[in-house]
C-alpha cells in the first residue's frame, strides 16, 4: 500500500480558506435576508458562486497538499464537475437558510442534503485522480466523513439562520462561528482523505490533466479573489444599506415634524386652524352616526395687548404658554383645544346634553380669571367666550367656527370676561359689518366722500368767521352716510388714516378756493381722530396739505379732542408743539368731558376752546351746565384762548353764550353743514340781507 503524505503549508491554508469561505457564507446570508426584489436572487447567485468556490477550493487545497510516492494530476471534467456539485450544494444552503420559518425537520432534511452534497463534491474531486487500480476507501472512516459532513452542515444551517439578522456585535459572533464552521469542515475533508487507500504499484490516470508546480497558488488566489470580491461587496452594500436606513430614519422623522408643524402650533404645540377644522369634521360625522352633541367655544383673551405692549413680545408669548397649559387642565381626551392665531383659542368638546355648555363655558372664564405668574410678574386678564352648539348652530366647520366667533364679539361688546351663545341676530350683524367694511375700502379707493361745511359766526357782530369741514359717504345703495355709522369702523380697521389725509388735503383746496375770492380772515376746522393724532405722519401730512394748496397755516384749525391730547400728554405736547411752530391754529374739541387737567391745558400750545354741545344744549334748564360753560368761558379767558360753542339751536342760547363772552358760535340755529357751493351762497346771501 502507497504511504501518502501533506504538506503542512497548504493544510493551514485549506483551513485559512475554510474560515474564510463559511465567514463570507454567514455574510452572504444576511444581506440575502435583508435585500429585497431582484437583489435576492442577485445576492443568491453570487453567493452560491462565492461560497461554493470557497468550499471547493478548500476541497482542492486540501488534494493538493496530499502528495505519494507517485506522480499526481487531476482530471479536468470531473473536478469541473465537483466544483458544480460545491456551488450547487451552496446554493441550496443559502434558500434554505433564507425561508421565513425552519423547522427542526426542514434543518435535518437540509443538513442530510447538503452534507450529501459536500461529500459528493469531496469523493468526486478524489475520483479525479483516476487511479488505476481505483482507490479503496475505509468503511469506518468513510462513514464518519459522511457524518461529519452532515453534522457539519447541520450547524452551520443553524448557526445562519441564528446570525443571518443584523444585531449588536454580529460580525464577532459570525467570525466566531466561521471559525467553528471551518474546522468542521476541514475535519470532514482530512477524515475522507484518510479514508482512502492505494494499492502497492498504483498510478494516476490524469497526468494529462491538472497538474504542475503552482498549481496551489493559482488555485489559492483564485480563490482568495472571488472571496474578497464578494465579501467586499457584502460589506460595502451592508454600508450602503445601514446609510440608506439611516437617511430614511431621518426622512421619517423630518416627515413627523413636518407634520407637527403642519398641524400644530409652534408656540404652544396645541392643534392648529387645520387640525381643529379636521377633528370638527370628525365630532360632527360622529354625532350624525351615533347622535349626541358638541361644541365649539370661541375664545378670546381681553387685556393680552397691554401686556405685549408693557412687557413685550416675549412675555406675551410666556403667558399665552400658560394659558394653554391652564385651560387643558380638566380636557378629556375626546376634547380638542386648539390655538388658531394670537390670543385665540379654540375648544371643541363633546357634551352628554347642550345645558353642559354653559357649566363649561363658566369654567374657562373663571380659569383665565385666576392671576397669572409669569417671569416674576403677576398678570390679570380675562376671557371672552363665544359658543356654537352641534347641531343647531352650523352645517360645517367653517360655519360654527364663524358663528362661535360672532358669540365671542357679543360677549365682548357685553363687557368681556363673560361667554355667550351664537343667536342668529350675532350673525346678521357681523355680516353687516363685514360688508360695510367692504363697502368702505371701496368708497377709500373710489373717493365716495365729500366734506359738508358748517359755518362759525363772530358771537359779538355775526359775521362768518370760517367753517368745520365735516366728513360725509355718498354710499351707491345706501345715499348719504353720517360719519357716526363708519367713523368707529374706519378707527378700528386704520382706514381713518387714508380717509383723515384726503379730508385735509380736501378742506385746505376749499380753503384755498376761499382765500382766493377774499375770505382771507376765515379759518377751516378739521377733527383729527385719535389713531390719525397718534400716526408718524401727521405732522409731514399737515405740511404738505397747506405747502400742495399755498394756505397760510393759520387758515386751518385742527380740532383735537380732550381725551386724545390727554391719552399720551408727553407724546402729544410734542406733536402740537410741532404743529404750533408751524403756525397751525390747534382747538381743544369738546372741552369738559374728559381729563379737563388744568395742569395740562396751560401747558398745551392752544389757541381755542370748544365746548361741548351737551353742555350747550341744556343751557335753558339746567343750572349746572350753565355754571360749568361759564367756568369753561372764564378758564379761557384767563388762559388768553378762544372759546367756540357748538350745537347752539336756540336765541336763548345764543344771547347767554354771547353774553358770557364767546368768541364765536356754530350749531343749526346759524347754519346747517352744506356741500362747498351752497354754503358760499347761504353766506353772501346773510350778507346781502344784512347789508340791506
Amino acid at each position: 500500500m502507497l504511504i501518502g503524505s501533506y504538506s503542512p503549508a497548504l493544510v493551514s491554508i485549506s483551513l485559512f480558506v475554510a474560515i474564510l469561505a463559511s465567514y463570507t457564507a454567514l455574510d452572504l446570508t444576511g444581506r440575502i435576508a435583508t435585500a429585497q426584489g431582484r437583489a435576492v436572487h442577485l445576492w443568491m447567485a453570487g453567493g452560491s458562486l462565492a461560497m461554493g468556490v470557497g468550499i471547493w477550493s478548500m476541497h482542492f487545497i486540501g488534494m493538493l497538499a496530499f502528495t505519494l510516492p507517485v506522480e499526481l494530476g487531476y482530471d479536468v471534467a470531473i473536478t469541473a464537475l465537483s466544483l458544480l456539485i460545491a456551488i450547487l450544494s451552496s446554493g441550496f444552503a443559502l434558500w434554505l437558510v433564507n425561508q421565513p420559518k425552519l423547522r427542526v425537520w426542514q434543518l435535518a432534511f437540509g443538513a442530510l442534503v447538503m452534507g450529501t452534497g459536500i461529500s459528493a463534491m469531496h469523493y468526486t474531486g478524489m475520483a479525479a485522480l483516476r487511479m488505476q487500480p481505483g482507490i479503496d476507501y475505509d468503511p469506518t472512516l468513510f462513514g464518519a466523513s459522511l457524518l461529519i459532513a452532515v453534522v457539519a452542515c447541520a450547524a452551520a444551517l443553524w448557526i445562519a439562520v441564528r446570525l443571518r439578522q443584523h444585531s449588536p456585535h454580529v460580525r464577532i459572533a459570525r467570525a466566531g462561528a466561521a471559525v467553528v464552521m471551518g474546522i468542521a469542515i476541514v475535519g470532514m475533508h482530512y477524515t475522507g482523505m484518510a479514508a482512502a487507500q492505494f494499492s502497492e504499484g498504483s498510478f494516476c490516470g490524469s497526468l494529462d490533466g491538472l497538474s504542475g508546480k503552482g498549481l496551489d497558488n493559482l488555485v489559492l488566489i483564485t480563490t482568495l479573489a472571488v472571496l474578497a470580491i464578494a465579501l467586499l461587496t457584502s460589506i460595502l452594500d451592508a454600508r450602503l444599506e445601514a446609510r440608506t436606513a439611516e437617511l430614511a430614519k431621518s426622512l421619517t422623522q423630518a416627515n413627523r415634524e413636518l407634520t407637527q408643524l403642519a398641524l400644530h402650533d409652534p408656540l404652544t404645540g396645541l392643534p392648529n386652524r387645520v387640525l381643529l377644522a379636521d377633528r370638527i369634521g370628525q365630532a360632527m360625522h360622529r354625532v350624525q352616526e351615533q347622535g349626541g352633541c358638541f361644541a365649539l367655544m370661541f375664545i378670546d383673551l381681553d387685556g393680552f395687548k397691554p401686556v405685549n405692549d408693557a412687557f413685550g413680545h416675549h412675555m406675551g408669548d410666556l403667558l399665552l404658554r400658560d394659558v394653554a397649559l391652564r385651560l387643558r387642565e380638566d380636557l378629556r381626551n375626546q376634547d380638542t383645544l386648539a390655538r388658531i392665531g394670537g390670543d385665540e383659542f379654540v375648544l371643541l368638546v363633546q357634551l352628554a346634553d347642550p345645558d353642559d355648555a354653559l357649566r363649561l363655558a363658566a369654567r374657562q372664564v373663571a380659569l383665565i380669571a385666576r392671576t397669572f405668574r409669569v417671569a416674576d410678574h403677576d398678570l390679570q386678564i380675562s376671557a371672552s367666550v363665544g359658543i356654537a352648539l352641534f347641531p343647531g348652530n352650523g352645517e360645517s366647520a367653517e360655519e360654527l367656527l364663524m358663528n362661535a366667533d360672532a358669540a365671542m364679539y357679543h360677549a365682548k361688546g357685553a363687557g368681556k370676561n363673560g361667554y355667550s351663545f351664537f343667536d342668529a341676530s350675532m350673525n346678521s350683524n357681523a355680516r353687516k359689518q363685514l360688508q360695510l367694511l367692504q363697502d368702505l375700502r371701496i368708497a377709500v379707493e373710489q373717493r365716495q366722500f365729500s366734506l359738508h361745511y358748517q359755518p362759525k359766526f363772530d358771537a359779538a357782530n355775526g359775521r362768518p368767521v370760517g367753517a368745520e369741514a365735516l366728513l360725509r359717504w355718498t354710499h351707491p345703495t345706501q345715499g348719504m352716510m353720517m360719519p357716526d355709522t363708519f367713523i368707529d369702523l374706519a378707527e378700528k380697521t386704520g382706514l381713518i388714516i387714508p380717509i383723515g389725509e384726503w379730508v385735509l388735503n380736501e378742506a385746505c383746496r376749499q380753503m384755498r378756493e376761499w382765500y382766493v375770492l377774499g375770505y382771507t380772515d376765515w379759518r377751516i376746522a378739521v377733527n383729527l381722530s385719535a389713531l390719525q393724532f397718534c400716526h408718524t405722519g401727521l405732522v409731514q401730512s399737515v405740511a404738505k396739505a397747506l405747502e400742495t394748496h399755498h394756505l397760510p397755516a393759520n387758515s386751518l384749525t385742527l380740532e383735537i379732542t380732550e381725551t386724545t391730547a390727554m391719552s399720551d400728554a408727553d407724546a402729544s405736547m410734542t406733536v402740537l408743539q410741532q404743529l404750533s411752530d408751524m403756525g397751525v391754529d390747534l382747538s381743544i374739541d369738546d372741552f369738559g368731558t374728559g381729563y379737563s387737567s388744568l395742569m395740562y391745558l396751560k401747558r398745551l400750545p392752544a389757541n381755542e376752546l370748544k365746548i361741548d354741545r351737551g353742555f350747550v344744549r341744556d343751557l335753558e334748564h339746567d343750572s349746572d351746565d350753565a355754571a360749568i360753560v361759564s367756568a369753561i368761558v372764564a378758564l379761557g379767558q384767563a388762559l388768553g384762548l378762544r372759546i367756540v360753542a357748538e350745537g347752539v339751536e336756540t336765541d336763548v342760547q345764543q344771547d347767554f353764550l354771547t353774553q358770557l363772552g364767546c368768541d364765536s358760535l356754530q350749531g343749526y340755529l346759524l347754519g346747517h353743514p352744506l356741500p362747498a357751493e351752497r354754503f358760499l351762497h347761504d353766506i353772501r346771501q346773510a350778507q346781502s340781507v344784512a347789508m340791506a
